[in-house]
């Protein structure tokens, strides 16, 4: 066809892009959400009489049994259930058409083409198709429209990290309307081992927000298919970026693709929940990140984690069952059309590889409503993800390839403060009534019996309740009656370059006289509780009297742990408790050092268009130069790329301010992070919210 006889198209980019919310692409292509009508014209086409005729076509081999080809004519009323065109007005020259695809349309990009009589077709563009939360017939219909604006439009969040005991939250910058962010989350679809494997039925499937959700848990990590990023828990990041320095997706994602789709390098949980989030949310799929703290890796599949220590008090790798401080993946929101509406509603995925799912490291989605009532025969995946919540937790002690020593079977210490971001606000919302029924409750107990007869397990033992007497010292219950009770605690909580202070507590809980020998140990940590360097260990004899109660006092000094504090600034301090009779104890504390005080502050009125300067204080709390820090910040609709700014070196205990501008380019409320990186601590991380008002 003659390039003079080709239609131009007029896609009405601002009107559709409001009325489908998608004003915030950045894009000269026409971006929709499925199964609500959108409008063009377009100009030297045939009159609408002549019986026109509309392709619209995805994917390699379109077909109309794929559901990937769909021809469409001219009606006096738009489609309920297919696809539709209705003419809104017309002239001699041109022609406005409503169109509109169904509530299960394939989403992705679209060729359009126009056909009048026995003519070809006439090519009009192409356009991308989302799924679409504010349209009752999708599959990912939210009801409320806070909700979507937060788990669909929102493109900064919280990620909340720590421990149970200590639970912290840094800022993300999940961008999933920057750039050329779209794009590639269409080429990460196109990317996946379900594509190349059969991309004709891998295109027909992503109507279904359960297929994409599980093909995307799968594509985030670089496992199996050179997918996004490539996750590292080693403490040493050679050769690319550590995983505590990223402060946002758009990065990790413009890499990938600049890289020519080769992974980035690297990543651990939250990152990969992260990014997650900012495609599912690209895509039009609800999504939020969840952090369950004391997360269970149960690797055997029996509801049951085993850690085992020491003599000594070493944490041992023994097994593959662990458990994580904190784990954080994603919740998605759409119906569960393979189960039942009972089970619609929030969906686990998890794009972290800990486990294959049907040989491929993805996981998900599971049903919170399935992981709640210990519904764990239903798809997917749902017992990793009731085992990381609430499964048993049984320590050991090792003392030879012989002799182990059973010391407590814990109910209680598996998926506390499941935690989530609340709509509108920073605030933290806990969602762990979402996942099981209070602790130690008749049902929660009902529940996790039905969990182990579904999978075949033989219970272990009875979860018994904890005596009364000894709440406050242990939670856990003991495989034998101890003699002796203990705990750990921190004089004061502790920020890096200090000392740390801690007394270890030991109750004689019977009348006989007891000599007890404890050794205890301080380790540097990940946050997956894999020690990575010994910090200290002290060796003492303790004798107690009948019911009697001392204390212990211990320092570790900031220059013994100084040069093995890992990223993660984590330290397990153990005491291990032994008896000539009578059965050992063991006392554990987790301690997360804080971040060095950061502070942001916006010297003015934000307003699009316009400079505003932004100052951060940082006050270097050691008693030694730090040299070669790195000031990064970014922000979606602040700063088009990564901003950097060098300081050479601060005194010790001297406090620097650094100054910047910023020009906004969008309204509305905003998130700007800043991270600072130096040598002697890397990542201090702080975010400051502002309103940037449009220009006058």
């Amino acid at each position: 066809m003659a390039a003079a006889t080709q239609p131009s198209t007029d896609w009405h980019l601002k009107e559709n892009a409001r009325e489908h919310h998608t004003s915030k692409f950045s894009s000269e292509e026409l971006i929709v959400r499925r199964g609500q009508a959108f409008t063009i014209t377009f100009n030297g086409a045939e009159r609408p009489e002549q019986n026109l005729i509309f392709i619209a076509e995805t994917g390699p081999k379109p077909s109309k049994a794929t559901k990937t080809l769909a021809t469409f004519d001219i009606s006096s009323t738009a489609s309920k259930e297919g696809w539709g065109a209705v003419v809104q007005s017309s002239s001699a020259s041109s022609v406005s058409i409503s169109i509109s695809s169904p509530h299960n349309a394939v989403i992705g990009r679209y060729r359009l083409s126009v056909q009048s009589g026995s003519s070809s077709p006439q090519s009009l563009g192409t356009f991308v198709l989302l799924f679409n939360p504010w349209a009752s017939g999708d599959d990912v219909f939210m009801p409320n429209a806070a909700e979507c604006e937060e788990y669909v439009l929102e493109e900064f969040g919280i990620i909340f990290a720590g421990n149970k005991n200590h639970i912290s939250s840094f800022g993300w910058n999940f961008g999933q309307f920057q750039g050329d962010i779209l794009n590639i989350c269409l080429a990460i679809m196109d990317r996946s081992l379900y594509y190349r494997q059969d991309p004709i039925t891998d295109v027909s499937h992503r109507h279904d927000p359960r297929y994409l959700g599980r093909v995307l848990s799968a594509m985030v990590n670089a496992n199996d298919d050179q997918g996004v990023v490539l996750g590292n828990w080693s403490g040493k990041y050679e050769g690319g970026k550590n995983p505590t320095s990223w402060t946002g997706s758009g990065e990790i994602l413009q890499s990938w693709k600049k890289s020519g789709f080769k992974p980035v390098k690297y990543g651990q949980c939250w990152v990969f929940a992260a990014v997650l989030t900012t495609v599912l949310r690209c895509l039009g799929i609800p999504t939020r990140t969840i952090t369950n703290f004391s997360s269970a890796h149960d690797a055997d599949g029996n509801l049951r984690v085993d850690e085992f220590y020491d003599a000594e008090g070493n944490h041992l790798e023994r097994g593959a069952d662990s458990v994580w401080n904190f784990h954080v993946w994603n919740e998605s929101w759409f119906v569960r059309r393979d189960l039942g509406s009972f089970y619609d509603g929030w969906q686990v995925l998890d794009a972290t590889p800990q486990e294959r799912s049907k040989g491929i490291y993805q996981c998900g989605p599971a049903s919170t409503r399935a992981i709640k009532e210990g519904d764990v025969d239903l798809d997917y995946d749902s017992p990793f993800v009731f085992a990381a919540v609430n499964a048993d937790c049984v320590t050991w002690i090792r003392y030879s390839k012989k002799r182990k020593e059973r010391i407590y079977s814990d109910t209680r210490k598996i998926g506390k403060f499941i935690s989530t971001k609340a709509v509108g606000t920073n605030a933290r919302v806990d969602v762990t009534d979402n996942y099981k029924y209070p602790e130690g409750s008749l049902k929660e107990r009902q529940v996790y019996k039905k969990a182990l007869k579904l999978l075949g397990v033989k219970r272990p033992g009875k979860r018994s309740r904890i005596p009364r007497s000894r709440r406050g010292f242990s939670r856990a219950q003991p495989a034998q009656t101890p003699s002796i009770s203990g705990k750990l605690l921190l004089d004061a909580s502790p920020v890096v370059g200090q000392d740390i202070l801690l007394t270890l507590t030991l109750k004689n809980l019977i009348s006989d006289f007891k000599t007890i020998k404890v050794k205890l140990k301080a380790s540097a940590i990940l946050y997956t509780r894999k020690p990575k360097a010994e910090i200290l260990q002290l060796h003492r004899s303790v004798k107690l009297g009948s019911e009697e109660v001392k204390e212990i006092s211990f320092k570790i000094s900031y220059s013994q742990y100084k040069n093995s504090l890992v990223d993660d600034r984590k330290i397990l301090v153990t005491a291990v408790c032994q008896m000539k009779r009578g059965a050992s104890l063991l006392v554990e504390k987790d301690i997360v050092l804080q971040d060095p005080f950061l502070t942001i502050k916006v010297l003015g009125p934000a307003m699009v268009h316009k400079p505003v300067n932004v100052e951060v204080t940082f006050t270097n709390p050691l008693c030694e130069e730090v040299t070669d820090c790195v000031l990064r910040a970014e922000g979606s609709g602040l700063l088009k790329e990564q901003l950097r700014i060098c300081v050479e070196r601060m005194a010790p205990m001297e406090t620097s301010t650094v100054e910047f501008e910023i020009i906004p380019y969008r309204s509305g409320t905003r998130q700007l992070q800043v991270d600072l990186v130096c040598t002697h601590f890397s990542d201090i991380k702080g975010f400051v919210m502002l309103h940037v008002a449009p220009t006058q």
